[in-house]
């Protein structure tokens, strides 16, 4: 199959200066493993079967090498419910960034906790298996737009506040599965700060490809990681978000979430939400197997690492660098993490971020957390028919043949609405599943 890809250069001012965009690619899709249709929905005890993701990307065969044990990501999204079986133990104390009635673990949608077990998950009760199930969640809620309109009292700065608030905490890794069309200094800034400081800062790229396909914040910001979401079969939806944001894809179509916040039940969904948990989840494997690597050297190697049939200093629309394939340094010890102090997002010097480890300041933000626009989780699910999608693969090259998956990418649309000399972020929600 063939895929056409845009060809105007990437949007991002300094995306490591001078590489080319691919334009099109011939790609074929395999996976390891075979992947069974979705129902219309999935209760605990059956929901790790639609882990597809885990056979495709050798999970099992990884977890032997690493499992995350020692490294801590932040969730920046709509609260993380510590008390589900897969979460039991595993979620730090967080903040939360709203400011409204509740805390950091009152999670109104289940979106957060989803992404949380994603990441972290412990498996129990027959919940999701995290890709990193050793590591531990630190909770930083954000208001999506109904949040804000049930709440009379929030904070209008959440977003950038958060990512301040995640960087002085623990964390080595930055997960935001939410975005918004609009750039703000104060976000900007943080993200900035978070490079600074040495953090590795995770963000999805969206799910509006087909429509308005405008750049999203703040994964299109330089220091963040833009994340589009592949599908078990190597396709690239026409929804796919490639406005030269993406830096790598991670599986993300037709993996569960919770239903909503009662946490009784989980449904089928799909999107750069689950993509970005995910691609989180594989930096922790890796900088818990490398401990003494920096932020750069973590994301270099996954750069390096990534599935393409591209040349290296080539980057795609709709997929960066290629698929996200921690498995060929766990079980291959493949890829160069190269320079320490040199990022590869920005291709400049980040020499005071230190060996990588977090800080041990407290969680709680600072006075000087600068305002900001809050964002809205870009978890929609993708609509597009694969069959019309452009596809891509690379192998993961395990033992015993080749597995190949191609990359789909999603996002979410914010409006802003002006009156009265105030501001208000008026985000579409995340779309059911």
């Amino acid at each position: 199959m063939t895929a056409e890809m845009s060809h105007a250069p990437t949007r991002r001012r300094s995306r490591g200066a001078r590489r080319r965009l691919v334009g099109a690619l011939a790609a074929t899709a395999a996976w390891s493993a075979c992947f069974a249709g979705l129902a219309p929905s999935a209760v605990a005890q059956d929901v790790q079967a639609k882990q597809w993701y885990l056979d495709a990307m050798q999970a099992e065969e990884m977890w032997k090498v690493s499992t995350g044990k020692g490294i801590t990501v932040a969730v920046i999204d709509t609260g993380v419910n510590p008390d589900t079986p897969s979460l039991r133990g595993q979620v730090l104390k967080g903040w939360d960034a709203t400011e409204a009635d509740g805390d950091e673990n009152d999670d109104y949608t289940g979106h957060g906790t989803t992404m949380a077990e994603l990441i972290a998950g412990t498996g129990s009760g027959g919940g999701l298996k995290g890709l990193a199930p050793d590591a531990k969640i630190i909770p930083y809620r954000i208001a999506d737009t109904d949040f804000q309109h049930s709440n009379k009292h929030f904070n209008p700065r959440d977003s950038a506040d958060a990512i301040k608030a995640a960087v002085d905490s623990d964390a080595r890794i930055i997960s935001m599965s939410f975005g918004s069309e609009f750039s703000m200094y104060s976000e900007e800034d943080a993200a900035q700060y978070a490079l600074s400081k040495g953090k590795l800062f995770f963000a999805s790229v969206g799910n509006d490809g087909a429509t308005t396909n405008k750049p999203e914040y703040p994964a299109s910001y330089e220091e963040v990681v833009g994340i589009s979401s592949a599908d078990e079969k190597g396709t690239v939806a026409k929804t796919s978000q490639h406005s030269g944001s993406v830096d790598l894809a991670s599986p993300g179509t037709g993996v569960p979430v919770w239903c909503d916040d009662t946490f009784q039940s989980y449904c089928d969904s799909g999107g750069t939400s689950q993509a970005t948990a995910i691609a989180s989840a594989s930096a922790a494997l890796v900088w818990s197997a490398h401990p003494d690597w920096t932020a750069n050297q973590v994301l270099r190697v996954l750069f390096d690492t990534a599935g393409r049939d591209w040349a290296d200093d080539e980057t795609s629309a709709y997929l960066g660098h290629g698929l996200i394939r921690p498995s060929m340094n766990l079980l291959k010890h493949k890829g160069d993490p190269g320079d320490p102090d040199v990022s590869p997002l920005t291709g400049k010097s980040t020499s005071a971020s230190g060996a990588g480890s977090g800080s041990t300041a407290s969680a709680a933000p600072s006075g000087s957390a600068s305002p900001s626009a809050s964002a809205s989780a870009s978890s929609q699910p993708s609509h597009g028919k694969s069959g019309d999608a452009p596809v891509v693969a690379g192998s993961s090259e395990p033992e015993g043949g080749g597995s190949n998956l191609g990359l789909i990418a999603g996002a979410v649309v914010v409006v802003v609405v002006l009156g009265g000399g105030a501001f208000y972020f008026l985000r579409r929600r995340r779309g059911a599943v």
